[in-house]
């Protein structure tokens, strides 16, 4: 692929991301990232939620049953997203 059309594609990329992560304040990307931290050790997104909860009590979030699904589906979407954006970190 031609520099011009990847770096196009990040951008894209980058666009798209801002689009379904919007803009955080500091503390929601704390809470994010604690909830993060507790997929990663292999809890339920619901169970990650309600560690962050008691952290971050400010920020908690109440999640229906009917809403899980999106919210995990969100949770791993932000989950790849950190993890594309240190790769492309590493290779800058």
């Amino acid at each position: 692929m031609k520099r011009h059309g990847l770096t196009e594609l990040l951008r894209e990329y980058l666009e798209r991301s801002h689009q379904i992560i919007g803009d955080r304040t500091p503390e929601q990307i704390h809470y994010d990232d604690e909830v993060l931290r507790g997929m990663r050790r292999g809890l339920p997104v619901a169970k990650a939620i309600a560690e962050a909860n008691q952290r971050f009590p400010s920020e908690a979030l109440q999640v229906s049953e009917d809403q899980m699904a999106d919210v995990e589906a969100h949770y791993r979407y932000l989950d790849e997203h950190e993890k594309i954006m240190a790769q492309m970190k590493q290779a800058s």
